[in-house]
């Protein structure tokens, strides 16, 4: 069986936050879908240009069992103004879904309350707007099928956390691959 996530990519996302995570996926079996939110070619926080496979509002399929957010405080901004982005995240959440989000993204699953009563984490100078998650400085945190992380540097642990949930099978021989020493 098939396992799909689908990372949503907005002008001025965190770079590395999305590519680290992306290519742990791809090397791990996980079929990811770029989805950008207004245009194929997105700018990322530090003007590296990414082509996404796809606009957001013509995703071809939704079979998807993850929802990623990678952050960047511009990019986060975008993804928060986005009706289309807050039903998807709201609609992962009713199915079940996991939902993951890194830097100041959890922000947004916190605006729009998927994170009360939950523990998470998020990029420190977020926490302030995290009014409804009991944050946690960690690199990782994982609450029932929400998952967060605190930014540029945790994306790898990020990254092989999505990857453990999604394809434990994969993880070991990845993070060995890759020299992950942690």
């Amino acid at each position: 069986m098939s396992v799909r996530a689908l990372m949503i990519l907005a002008e001025g996302f965190e770079e590395i936050e999305a590519l680290a995570v992306v290519d742990i996926l791809r090397r791990g079996l996980v079929k990811v879908t770029l989805a950008a939110l207004d245009f194929k070619l997105v700018d990322g926080a530090h003007d590296i240009m990414i082509k996404a496979d796809c606009l957001l509002e013509t995703l071809p399929e939704f079979d998807y069992d993850m929802i990623i957010l990678p952050g960047g405080s511009k990019g986060t901004d975008n993804l928060q103004d986005s009706e289309t982005v807050t039903n998807l995240i709201k609609r992962f959440d009713v199915e079940g879904k996991w939902i993951a989000a890194i830097c100041a993204a959890p922000r947004i699953l916190d605006h729009i309350g998927l994170l009360k009563g939950k523990r998470a984490t998020s990029y420190p100078e977020s926490k302030a707007e995290m009014h409804h998650a009991t944050w946690v400085d960690e690199a990782v945190v994982v609450d029932g099928k929400i998952i967060t992380s605190q930014g540029p540097a945790t994306a790898l642990e990020f990254g092989y956390k999505l990857l453990e949930v999604l394809k434990p099978e994969h993880l070991e021989d990845i993070k060995k691959a890759m020299l992950f020493i942690r």
